[in-house]
């Protein structure tokens, strides 16, 4: 006899190629369409499904997984964060989950830098105006769109992990200084390559560097990291760059201190209560904003797949998944 494929259950449209995989692998039902799954959506597919495969945009809370089937034993995230899923309440209930690490480091530090350049040299700006000017400017000027020079500035890095050291690499070469602030330091080879300066008090690193980019994950600890407060402590000509999460700072204190010019400029590509952008934020010229991109690849993304039928095959076969998220270590 042989053995009935799990149900699987995917939130999201994912690659055309990785959705093939799993309809030859599993029982897989999809999101044609891509809508993103209400509530009431979400607690119909955890009484249901074998494995549900969400996105970081699904909320898998305690209301949710109070109404798990007893069929329901993996929760395979499509995303490296994990903070839309409760993954206590899941331990708890004897749920396993797991994410998909690693795959998406060298395209967010790819945005990050290209933010890093975006910001100071006002190429938001430029765009914009040859745009809105039917491609006709006045011509060459030695003070127009007078932007700043990044090279030997101090880039102050909040989380050095592996996204913090491939944005330190990609900075080094642009003749960028590297601070950082961590939990602990960087390891020793590690943090001599990069020439970094480590930071225990990130309140004492803020008033230092001229760039700032947030790398660091979204957990209790670092909600509203940059508060009102901490961003006082940021230089009136500094720039603040985020490809992490957007709770990570205080949407409207940053909007504040940026209306006020206490912040020369940020970068964007998260928010605080995506999809909504702050509106304060797309009346500012300093600001640019993208809408969550920085791991939009067309490598990535199948990366990750791969990375979720692994993951589900072999918690399938009995065996541990090799992305297993533990609490303890999140």
């Amino acid at each position: 006899m042989t053995q009935k494929k799990p149900l699987v259950i995917v939130t999201r449209k994912l690659p055309e190629v990785i959705e093939a995989r799993m309809n030859e692998l599993f029982d897989v039902r999809l999101n044609a369409d891509d809508h993103p799954m209400t509530t009431a959506e979400l607690v119909a597919a955890v009484k249901e499904a074998d494995v549900l495969v969400p996105t970081v945009t699904d909320r898998i809370d305690a209301k949710v997984l109070s109404q798990v089937g007893p069929q329901l034993r993996l929760i395979a995230q499509f995303g490296t964060g994990v903070d839309n899923v409760d993954v206590e309440t899941a331990r708890r209930r004897g749920i396993t989950v797991t994410n998909t690490p690693g795959v998406l480091t060298e395209d967010t530090a790819d945005m990050t830098m290209a933010l890093i350049l975006a910001v100071p040299r006002r190429l938001s700006d430029g765009a914009r105006y040859l745009r809105d000017h039917e491609g006709k400017w006045p011509g060459w000027s030695p003070t127009w769109m007078l932007g700043r020079r990044i090279f030997g500035k101090r880039l102050g890095i909040i989380g050095m992990g592996r996204i913090g050291q491939a944005v330190a690499r990609r900075a080094r070469a642009f003749g960028l200084e590297i601070h950082y602030h961590n939990r602990k330091p960087a390891n020793a080879v590690i943090e001599k390559e990069l020439e970094a300066t480590y930071w225990e008090s990130l309140d004492q690193m803020l008033p230092k560097v001229d760039i700032v980019s947030v790398n660091c994950p979204h957990t209790p600890a670092t909600f509203h990291l940059l508060n009102a407060r901490r961003l006082k402590l940021v230089r009136p000509d500094a720039y603040i760059v985020n490809t992490a999460r957007g709770e990570v700072i205080d949407e409207n204190a940053l909007a504040r201190a940026l209306e006020a010019g206490e912040i020369a400029g940020a970068g964007l590509d998260v928010f605080e209560n995506e999809p909504t952008v702050n509106p304060r934020l797309l009346g500012l010229d300093s600001v640019v904003l993208l809408p969550h991109m920085s791991s939009a690849t067309i490598e990535g993304r199948i990366e990750m797949g791969g990375k979720v039928i692994v993951n589900i095959k072999t918690f399938m076969d009995g065996h541990r998944p090799p992305d297993r998220v533990i609490p303890a270590i999140m």
